[in-house]
């Protein structure tokens, strides 16, 4: 069948999604923004963290999702679930690794369901290896990727990671989705896929692990500064906890940055004369930037350096990110009206396609909003039996 673009350009995708919190939960997100039809197996009961945390946070990681409530410790709704998988084209986990395999939802079992199944399954360390069945969060697969190693002052202790981690990792199940759909599309067959947090996050780790590999160096903690270009930091504005980044690449942005401060000689004097000797001498370097800083907000320094050619933006918080002029011309954030919280603004795919933002906004779903329209329309079950099912308490 042919997308409808309209709708999503995976607008006749399918997905049963088994994830929990955010990580998982996002990935399958990103897909619901391009048109999949994603639906979450719940059970209610026992809600996942976002669920108990807020109507809010769950809304943001499951905008456009449908929610259905199986109890899958009962052989019946095991039995509708493989129902469902049957007429999809995708599943996604994030269960512990086996733990999919002793309910007879594993791979094996699905495949024989639908020979072109997709399988992605996400969990903190992979199915394989002495540490598969070991417990994690962000901070976990963070710590063990050597990202918390390398964040944070020369100085101090490393530093914790948390959302963004779940988010970063969220990406890489979309993405596995996106290859193997591509994969059934060229060969006709399905895949299984395992995803471990730690090591998406590894291979995000970039130069670190290129200069050990090649050179035996440990990347160390050495805050906002860079390995190679100075200035590069974080600077105080006027104002309440008020700061803006700056970064100058090049000699000729070294330059643009002293006449944008009025202080062209600066870019003459022996301690800043080239890439070295400002790297050498950030620390004076960062001090003389600072008292110009200190007399302007942040976005009159964007404004200034902006226009001047030099890197500047200032460092935004989630009020100023959400009222940014840039990205609401952009239109990143729509608004969708939820059935409980009203008017809500989330954000857009990060991608535009024709010029237009991709996909389609929805809100998230209420727990088992969706029992009519799965078991009646998708699977054909009449009030009859879904009744029984309720009382059985597999429908739950």
């Amino acid at each position: 069948m042919t997308p409808d673009k309209n709708n999503g350009l995976l607008s006749q995708i399918r997905i049963v999604d088994l994830t929990l919190n955010l990580a998982g939960p996002y990935g399958t997100r990103l897909l619901s923004m391009l048109g999949a039809e994603v639906i979450r197996v719940e059970h209610s009961k026992k809600l996942d963290v976002f669920r108990r945390r807020s109507a809010t946070d769950f809304n943001a990681a499951n905008a456009g999702k449908k929610s259905v409530t199986l109890n899958l410790k009962t052989e019946k709704a095991i039995e509708l679930a493989k129902n469902l998988i049957a007429i999809s084209d995708v599943v996604v986990s994030s269960y512990r690794p086996g733990v999919l395999d002793k309910l007879g939802l594993g791979y094996e079992e699905v495949r024989k369901l639908k020979p072109d199944i997709l399988m992605v399954d996400f969990s903190g360390f992979g199915a394989t290896g002495p540490e598969r069945h070991f417990a994690s969060w962000a901070s976990i697969f963070a710590a063990m990727s050597g990202h918390s190693y390398i964040t944070g002052y020369h100085d101090s202790i490393a530093t914790e990671f948390r959302g963004s981690f779940d988010t970063r990792c969220g990406q890489s199940v979309a993405l596995a989705v996106l290859m193997g759909l591509i994969h059934r599309q060229k060969t006709g067959q399905g895949q299984h896929v395992d995803i471990a947090a730690v090591e998406t996050q590894i291979c995000s780790l970039g130069e670190g692990i290129l200069d050990y590999s090649m050179n035996g160096r440990i990347t160390e903690r050495h805050g906002n500064r860079h390995t190679s270009m100075a200035p590069h930091n974080a600077y105080r504005c006027n104002g309440d906890d008020c700061w803006v980044s700056i970064a100058a690449g090049s000699d000729e942005e070294w330059t643009a940055l002293c006449n944008a401060m009025g202080q062209p000689e600066l870019a003459e004097d022996e301690r800043f004369k080239d890439p070295l000797s400002r790297w050498e001498n950030q620390g004076v370097l960062d001090e003389i930037i600072t008292l110009w800083t200190c007399s302007y907000t942040d976005y009159e320094v964007m404004e200034i350096l902006q226009k001047a050619g030099v890197a500047a933006i200032p460092v935004m918080s989630s009020e100023e990110i959400f009222n940014d002029p840039h990205l609401k011309e952009r239109n990143f954030f729509v608004e969708v009206n939820h059935p409980e919280m009203g008017k809500v603004r989330l954000v857009r795919p990060p991608w535009n396609v024709d010029g237009k933002a991709a996909g389609k906004h929805e809100p998230a779903p209420l727990i088992g909003e969706h029992n009519d329209y799965i078991f009646r329309t998708l699977l054909g079950m009449s009030e009859v039996e879904i009744d029984r099912l309720v009382e059985e308490q597999v429908i739950y």
